[in-house]
């Protein structure tokens, strides 16, 4: 939506460098067109998201059709505008029901290609983060673990076992679906009793939860690379382990807020850099990817490192 608008400015803004003799002239066309274009823009936004699941049902040629007509409407209604604030003596009503609809045909275009292009971008991202997150050496050791466990604690064998099972079968999910946030912090847990096993006291965990978000819905595997790099970079390499915290809030503003922040060894501190260490990137970015394909600018992802800890933090709109 954000996109759509400003590329409608900036037609509007460049429709006005032709009328506008110097830069006063020039804002004040553009503030003249603004006044019409912005309110028509809303309208064929407004509509458009009205008519998404009968749009979706259709074939593509079907949604450029409705797509323009609805473009046509929306000039149709921005020239309205116009003469209501009558600024102008004559205003050309089919030519502007045209551009209407050539812009719409445009931002149709644009829906069409990013919505074909972020299946196969959002499987190769889950592909690469499945040769990131699901390590070769986390397997080994997982399976090491239930094997030490087999003869003394078969009980406890067969619940990590479980819980390997149920984290490669989360991979396998579509990455175009959504799971409650319930569920995703369930995997982590999975993810945090194998680990648990392997470091003992050396992993400490804490959850803040808001019971608020729990139902919220949000792409698979998320927070599990999360937790996962936390563990790596932070408990593995130090003798006397880390703390992994992981919180979810919902915020006033509709947003989920996820974090997970480990400690970092002594000897890792390095100051307030605000970069992953090495070794860190390939799964964050992934993840940051993800975000960026499923809600565009919506959502926002930083790294930082500060005062003897690291920290990720996603937000994402609720749905």
């Amino acid at each position: 939506m954000l996109r759509a608008v400003l590329g409608v400015e900036l037609v509007l803004a460049l429709a006005a460098l032709y009328q506008g003799a110097n830069g006063w002239e020039w804002l004040l066309q553009m503030a003249w067109l603004t006044s019409g274009g912005l309110p028509g823009t809303l309208v064929w936004l407004l509509m458009a998201c009205s008519l998404k699941r009968v749009l979706h049902r259709m074939e593509g040629p079907h949604q450029y059709a409705i797509g323009i007509v609805l473009g046509m409407v929306a000039g149709l209604y921005a020239t309205a505008m116009l003469a209501i604030n009558g600024q102008v003596a004559h205003l050309h009503w089919l030519a502007n029901a045209i551009s209407g609809g050539v812009m719409a045909a445009v931002l149709v275009g644009y829906l069409v290609l990013r919505a074909e292009g972020r299946t196969p971008a959002a499987t190769k991202a889950q592909l690469t983060a499945l040769q990131a997150h699901i390590r070769p050496h986390f397997l080994f050791n997982a399976l090491n673990s239930a094997i030490a466990l087999v003869r003394e604690h078969p009980g406890k064998a067969e619940r990590l076992l479980q819980d390997l099972s149920d984290l490669f079968r989360a991979t396998l999910q579509d990455p175009r679906s959504k799971i409650a946030l319930s569920e995703e912090i369930e995997l982590a847990q999975r993810y945090l009793d194998i680990e648990q096993i392997r470091f003992g006291e050396r992993l400490q965990v804490h959850w803040d939860l808001d019971p608020a978000a729990l139902d919220a819905h949000l792409p698979p595997l998320l927070l599990q690379p999360l937790v996962e790099n936390a563990v790596k970079h932070g408990v593995e390499p130090s003798e006397i382990g880390a703390k992994v915290t992981i919180s979810a809030q919902l915020t006033q503003k509709k947003f989920i807020l996820l974090r997970v922040t480990n400690t970092l060894n002594p000897s890792r501190r390095l100051g307030d850099k605000a970069t992953a260490p090495q070794g860190q990137g390939m799964a964050l970015k992934n993840v940051e990817r993800r975000l960026r394909l499923l809600h565009d600018v919506q959502a926002s992802f930083s790294a930082t490192r500060k005062e003897g800890r690291f920290e990720v933090l996603i937000s994402l709109p609720l749905s």
